[in-house]
This record gives C-alpha cells, sequence and structure tokens, in this order.
C-alpha cells in the first residue's frame, strides 16, 4: 500500500483525531457546575448592605409587602432591583400588588438623612402605597 507522501507507512492522523477523549473535558465541566450551584444561592441571599438602626420592639415584616432598601449612599433598591428614585412612583403605580393592600417596608441605613427618608415615603404615598412600614434591628438587652 503506497500513500501519497511517498513513504509506504499508512498515516495515523485520521485514526488519532477519532479518538479524542473527553473524560477530562467531563470532569473539568462538573467540577464547574459544582462551583456554580454552591455560589448561586450566596448571591441571592447577600441582598442590599444597610446598616439597619435597632429598637427594642421589632416585627417581622408581613410575607405581602415589598421590600424597599434605601442605602447610606441613596441608592434605592426596590426587591434588590437597583431603581431611581424619580421611577420609583411609576414602578410602584404599576407594581401588582393583587387583591391585597399595598404594603411597602423601608428598610433604610441608619446613616440615611431623616429627610430622605421622608421623601421617599411621600413618594410611595402618592403612588397609592396604603401602609408603610420600617425594617429593624433588635436591640440586643444588657
Amino acid at each position: 500500500m503506497q500513500v501519497k507522501n511517498g513513504s509506504s507507512k499508512p498515516s495515523r492522523l485520521s485514526t488519532n483525531l477519532a479518538e479524542i477523549n473527553v473524560t477530562p473535558l467531563v470532569d473539568v465541566m462538573l467540577v464547574l457546575l459544582i462551583i456554580f450551584m454552591v455560589t448561586a444561592p450566596m448571591m441571592e441571599q447577600s441582598g442590599i448592605q444597610v446598616n439597619l438602626p435597632s429598637a427594642e420592639t421589632q416585627n417581622e415584616p408581613s410575607t405581602g409587602g415589598l421590600i424597599l432598601s434605601i442605602t447610606k449612599d441613596h441608592n434605592i433598591y426596590l426587591e434588590n432591583q437597583s431603581i431611581n428614585l424619580f421611577l420609583l412612583e411609576g414602578r410602584i403605580k404599576n407594581h401588582s400588588f393583587g387583591d391585597k393592600k399595598k404594603v411597602v417596608f423601608i428598610k433604610a441605613d441608619k446613616a440615611v438623612d431623616y429627610g430622605y427618608v421622608i421623601d421617599v415615603m411621600d413618594i410611595l404615598k402618592k403612588a397609592g402605597v396604603e401602609t408603610v412600614g420600617m425594617i429593624v434591628d433588635k436591640k440586643e438587652q444588657k
């Protein structure tokens, strides 16, 4: 048997390409899948970093209301999505509360000016929110 390149040995190039080992590829993909499965829940739980003021009494927010977070840099997050202060009223008006009362819980950093929180509450009231609650940390007993 003679090959075009002039040698009498058959070419093994075509047989080597057909025998690619996929085991290392599968191993790497499984490791990446495990890494993403472990880190994905941590990303959701991180939330917005807000240093809440503390009070002796504390009520847990009900499940029916929206949570609006205000950071010390005056960034506003509605359900962990960043929103501009000027677009807040429209977003609240368009939000579907279902048959429930329109309830919003404010989770404001304690470094935020009182006047800014009042401005946000005023916008919420203009948007038709019936009840505005405040989320605080529980004060430690001495």
